[in-house]
């Protein structure tokens, strides 16, 4: 699978062919993009290859037209992932640094991605109404918050790395406690399913000064 910013030679295997088979190629992005790159023969015209170069995540359309001896249309679809590392627009409440420390060992290739997807956890299911000192960018501003965040997304990541990350819809969690809001949620019809919340997670945020933070309400309580 390639990323985004990869040049890839794209190819065409064509069975019946002679002197008059041509081919194009019609390049269509996620995006709407489109593109016609010079295609080229090869081995005798049994094969065709274009320079391809994807500038977008999502899935890519390549459409081959051949005319001649073996005249034809065929499509191909190529899904492209995004530039390793590549951030979201979102806040991130930890680095790979941190979570390397937590961790105590080297962190998985997908560790910015998975840190990520942990903040939006955190802002989403727990920091919705709470109420702490943030900057002009909303990243909390006294290091105690900061490192109370910084540990629990941490812990959420290292959390899916042990149940995997499927856990994240298997169902919340059936109870907590953070300062005076109580969480008694759960999947299933007696509310009894499966935590997707790393217990360490609840700590961490357990653990901030109760002077620095005030959770009001939960999204999902």
């Amino acid at each position: 699978m390639p990323d985004v910013g990869d040049l890839v030679t794209a190819r065409l295997e064509v069975g019946e062919h002679d002197e008059t088979t041509a081919v194009t190629l019609v390049v269509a992005g996620p995006e709407g993009q489109l593109s016609t790159p010079v295609v080229t023969s090869v081995d005798g015209g049994a094969a065709w290859t274009a320079p391809v170069v994807y500038t977008a995540a999502g899935v890519w359309r390549l459409s081959w037209s051949i005319t001649g001896a073996g005249a034809g249309v065929e499509h191909q679809l190529v899904s492209v992932a995004p530039a390793p590392g590549a951030r979201g627009d979102g806040r991130v409440y930890a680095t790979t640094t941190d979570l390397a420390n937590a961790l105590g060992e080297a962190p998985p290739l997908r560790a910015q991605r998975l840190l990520e997807r942990a903040s939006e956890l955190l802002d989403s299911d727990f920091l919705l109404t709470a109420i702490y000192d943030v900057d002009d960018a909303g990243m909390p501003t006294h290091p105690l918050v900061a490192a109370g965040f910084r540990d629990a997304v941490c812990a959420q990541v290292e959390f899916w790395g042990e149940v995997g990350e499927e856990t994240d819809i298997a169902g919340p969690l059936k109870a907590a406690q953070i300062g005076s809001v109580n969480l008694q949620f759960g999947g299933g019809p007696d509310g009894s399913g499966p935590s997707y919340y790393a217990p360490k997670l609840l700590r961490a945020l357990q653990l901030i000064p109760k002077d620095r933070i005030r959770f009001t309400a939960l999204a999902n309580c």
